[in-house]
């Protein structure tokens, strides 16, 4: 671990969820006073590791957010609502939850000094027809009042003289090796525990929503990175901060992506056959959505290590051992 860490406190918004209930359990592991503050909107407080703080309650509330932020070095913001099609149908939900969230903490961590800030932001920020595989330097264009929301979560730091990066990822998947913790969302959007669902009985066939588009294979490409990876571009980004390292967006992907029909390849591999069935394409579906991560190998010596078999394995690993997910 570097040293600029150590000895560090860190508040995880949103700790109870899956991306961060995995960074809780990195941060604990390396021996760091972690605190969770979580409203258990959508996250389980079965998956906060034990040894850390845990505070019941939302980003929006100053005074839940001054409790929490107390005494802090760093914040790993990752409180937010992350529904496309929810936010199309509520836009004012989300810029109060995204955005006022954001403020909120903001707020509170120019005021206590807080050294560094890490915003769980998307890919959504830059809408469906940036060219692939995405740099940094491709302008925001939000498609969705959900990416619109993190454009302005995004401003609202870049406003706030706290040291502040955007991990901007495309597709978080997997879980941690063990099987202890993973995906548990209600509804499931994503594709690969839909894959092992439909593999495993839990639910009908799956659609592809176009088998004719401009890929190697006619199915959409997305860029798929290992929650682990993820985890791991969120601690280095931290020390970057900490270093006194520059801030900005960076780009969190493997720069080649995953067809439809290769997910359901790995899924049939590891799992069993995936029943599915074709469909027509989503209108504002993308052929081809990777990132180019060269500005996070360059400046914070990032790389994804882990290839789609692994991801699903220790997807598998998690669905088969919590069949319920956290069973709350």
């Amino acid at each position: 671990m570097n040293a600029n860490l150590t000895g560090s406190r860190v508040l995880v918004t949103g700790g109870a969820g899956y991306i961060g209930s995995h960074a809780v359990r990195a941060l604990c592991d390396l021996g760091l006073d972690v605190v969770v503050l979580d409203s258990l909107l959508t996250g389980h407080r079965a998956a906060v590791d034990p040894r850390a703080s845990f505070l019941l309650g939302d980003v929006r509330d100053p005074a839940a957010v001054a409790e929490a932020m107390h005494g802090a070095d760093a914040v790993l913001h990752f409180a937010a609502l992350a529904l496309v099609g929810e936010s199309v149908q509520q836009p004012e939900r989300y810029q109060d939850v995204n955005v006022g969230g954001t403020r909120c903490l903001a707020k509170e961590a120019a005021t206590q000094g807080v050294r560094a800030f890490v915003l769980s932001s998307t890919a959504a920020t830059y809408g469906d027809n940036a060219p692939s595989p995405i740099t940094e330097a491709q302008p925001r264009q939000p498609c969705n009042p959900y990416g619109e929301s993190k454009v302005a979560a995004e401003d609202v730091l870049s406003g706030s003289g706290v040291p502040c990066i955007f991990l901007r990822y495309f597709n978080a998947a997997g879980a941690i090796t063990d099987g202890s913790l993973g995906e548990d969302h209600t509804p499931e959007s994503h594709l690969i525990p839909l894959c092992i669902a439909a593999a495993t009985g839990r639910r009908s066939a799956l659609t592809v929503f176009g088998t004719d588009w401009d890929t190697p294979d006619g199915t959409c490409v997305r860029d798929y990175v290992h929650v682990l990876d993820l985890i791991d571009a969120h601690l280095r980004a931290l020390e970057h901060l900490l270093g006194g390292g520059e801030g900005g967006p960076f780009n969190l992907g493997t720069g080649r992506g995953s067809s439809v029909r290769e997910v359901l390849h790995a899924v049939s591999d590891v799992v069993g056959p995936v029943p599915h069935e074709a469909g027509p394409r989503r209108p504002g579906d993308p052929a081809l959505l990777v990132a180019s991560a060269d500005k996070a190998r360059e400046q914070l010596g990032w790389a994804p290590r882990r290839d789609l078999r692994t991801i699903v394995t220790d997807a598998w690993a998690w669905h088969r051992s919590h069949p319920d997910g956290y069973g709350d």
